[in-house]
């Protein structure tokens, strides 16, 4: 991911999607640090379904100006069919790429999601 964006490391609450591995299994979670919880899923820190399971891989996220909207949004992506949570992730990460780099503890954009981006900052 040499070319890939980087997400600072602040708190910001924010909307994720974890994957075993492409097309595997899924977790939807919410945190206020996207950074200390990937290290928690990681590191096997995290008692319960991805630890069980081996969720661990970052496929997609989502940045909430608020706690309150991103929990919100959380619930919705957790009633959502499987196949809708796919097509999501693939939208902006459609080689399901782990966007969580374990040894620098870098979160990039998935490579769609940073064309967006340069897209509405222009």
């Amino acid at each position: 991911m040499e070319d890939s964006y980087r997400v600072s490391a602040m708190k910001h609450p924010c909307v994720y999607i974890l994957a075993s591995r492409p097309l595997g299994t899924i977790y939807v979670g919410v945190t206020s640090s996207l950074h200390k919880r990937m290290a928690e899923h990681t590191q096997g820190l995290i008692d319960g379904f991805t630890k069980t399971y081996g969720v661990k891989r970052l496929v997609y996220y989502e940045m909430h100006p608020i706690m309150t909207d991103a929990i919100r949004r959380e619930k919705q992506l957790r009633v959502w069919r499987r196949k809708w949570k796919i097509r999501l992730i693939e939208q902006s990460n459609p080689e399901w790429l782990n966007l969580f780099d374990e040894t620098s503890g870098e979160i990039h954009y998935a490579p769609a999601d940073a064309v967006r981006l340069l897209r509405e900052t222009s």
